[in-house]
């Protein structure tokens, strides 16, 4: 594991890009609806009871890493929080992504999924997390 010495994140590649702290978790949720914060706030507790996960701010997203990245919030919108989990492979066959798009040039497939309500972290998503997590490891 490398650790960038300005900011002190840990990466497994040495040299890894980052924004190195350009922004801090309040950036994201200053302003935003209670329902938006209430509903990260219970993801991040999701993920914290499948395992120990550290949230580290961008420029452009949240992100969330086990030993390397395994999901990230990209909007928080109104009444939503979408997230993207990066798989090496498709999973179609699926009620719960909402996109699944290859990225250009290479082997990872982004899932987009949605959420709205605290119900919609369902057992299907808590499994997609799971494996998100373990993948992470």
């Amino acid at each position: 594991m490398w650790t960038c010495p300005s900011c002190g994140q840990k990466f497994v590649n040495n040299n890894q890009v980052h924004s190195c702290r350009d922004k801090v978790l309040d950036d994201f949720l200053q302003n935003k609806p209670f329902h938006t914060v209430s509903l990260f706030w219970y993801f991040v507790e999701t993920y914290q009871r499948i395992g120990k996960i550290t949230i580290h701010p961008t420029k452009s997203m949240i992100a969330f890493a086990a030993r390397t990245r395994i999901a990230y919030v990209i909007q928080l919108g109104k009444n939503f929080v979408d997230v993207v989990f990066p798989f090496d492979k498709p999973y179609p066959e699926n009620l719960c992504f909402r996109k699944i798009a290859q990225v250009p040039g290479q082997q990872q497939y982004n899932h987009h999924l949605r959420l709205m309500d605290p119900d919609d972290i369902n057992v299907e998503v808590r499994k997609f997390m799971k494996l998100a997590y373990d993948l992470g490891r």
